[in-house]
C-alpha cells in the first residue's frame, strides 16, 4: 500500500500522518476478520545502492518501538535494470543503545556509492543490520509475469541495455572520474608530506591506497555491466539478424562471457 509521506529523489521521511494510517489499516484489517498483518515498509534508493540513511534508521527504530516483527526494504530500480537483476536489502535496528560487535558494517558487501552519498553512507551502520533476501515467485506472480510477457516480448527483445541505462551509465563514468581526481589529490598530498613518518603516514598511505582501490572497484563494475550489454546486443544481433560473426568470443577480467555465437543460434 502507499503511504502519506513526504518523499523527495534523495529522503523519504514517514510523519505521524503515515503512522497513523498503517494504524488504521491493521486495525481496520482486523475489524473484518482478516489475518494479515503489516510486517514493513520500504522504498527505493534509485541509483545509489541498497543501505540504511540516517532518516531511514529513525524510521525503522521507531517503527520496531511499536510493532513487531518489522522489517525496512529498500530496492534500487536503476540499478537492477542497469545490472540485470534485482538490486534489493532488508534491515533491521539495533535497540537504542546496543553496540554491535566491530566486525559489523550494516552494509553488507562492497557496492559502488555515489560520492554525493559516501558522507551519509557508513555514517549510521552501526545502528542496523542486513537481513537474508530470497525471493519466490507465486502462482499468481507467474500468470502476471506470463501476461506481461504476452504484452511487452517484442519491445524486452529489442530493448538494449547500452541504450536504456545509457543515463545512469554516464553518471557511473562521471563518478568514478570524480572519486579518481580525488584519490589523486590525495595521494599527491601523501607523497608531498614524506618527512610524515609514524602511525600517522602509515594511515594516511593506507588511506590513498584504500580510495584507489574502491575507485578501480567501481570502474570495474561499471565496466562489467556495459560488457553485459555488449553480450546481450551481439547476441540478438546474430540470433535475429542472421549476423555471419563467426566464433564471436568477448572476455572480461580474463572470464569468457560468451563464445560462438552461432552455436546459440
Amino acid at each position: 500500500m502507499r503511504l502519506p509521506l513526504a518523499g523527495t529523489e534523495t529522503r523519504v521521511n514517514a510523519g505521524n500522518e503515515a503512522n497513523e494510517y498503517m494504524v488504521e489499516v491493521v486495525e481496520k484489517a482486523k475489524s473484518i476478520g482478516r489475518k494479515e498483518n503489516l510486517v514493513g515498509w520500504y522504498h527505493s534508493h534509485p541509483g545509489y545502492g541498497c543501505w540504511m540513511s540516517g532518516i531511514d534508521c529513525s524510521t525503522q527504530m521507531l517503527n520496531q518501538q511499536y510493532q513487531e516483527p518489522w522489517l525496512a526494504v529498500i530496492i534500487d530500480p536503476v540499478r537492477t535494470c542497469s545490472a540485470g537483476k534485482v538490486d534489493i536489502g532488508a534491515f533491521r535496528t539495533y535497540p537504542e543503545g546496543y553496540k554491535p560487535p566491530q566486525s559489523q558494517d550494516g552494509g553488507g558487501e562492497y557496492q559502488p556509492i555515489p560520492l554525493h552519498k559516501i558522507e551519509d553512507f557508513g555514517v549510521h551502520a552501526e545502528q542496523y543490520y542486513t537481513l537474508d533476501v530470497s525471493i519466490f515467485k507465486s502462482s499468481t506472480d507467474a500468470a502476471l509475469l506470463d501476461n506481461l510477457w504476452n504484452t511487452y516480448w517484442v519491445h524486452t527483445l529489442s530493448s538494449s541495455p547500452l541504450t536504456t541505462n545509457r543515463g545512469f551509465v554516464a553518471g557511473q563514468l562521471s563518478d568514478v572520474a570524480a572519486k579518481l581526481e580525488q584519490a589523486g589529490e590525495s595521494a599527491a598530498s601523501v607523497a608531498s608530506g614524506g618527512g610524515m613518518g609514524g602511525q600517522r603516514g602509515v594511515l594516511a598511505r593506507k588511506g590513498a591506497e584504500s580510495s584507489l582501490t574502491k575507485v578501480a572497484r567501481d570502474a570495474s563494475t561499471a565496466a562489467l555491466e556495459q560488457a553485459k550489454g555488449m553480450v546481450s546486443h551481439l547476441v540478438k544481433d546474430a540470433l535475429f539478424n542472421a549476423s555471419s560473426a563467426s566464433g564471436l568470443h568477448v572476455s572480461v577480467g580474463g572470464d569468457a562471457v560468451m563464445q560462438d555465437a552461432d552455436a546459440v543460434a
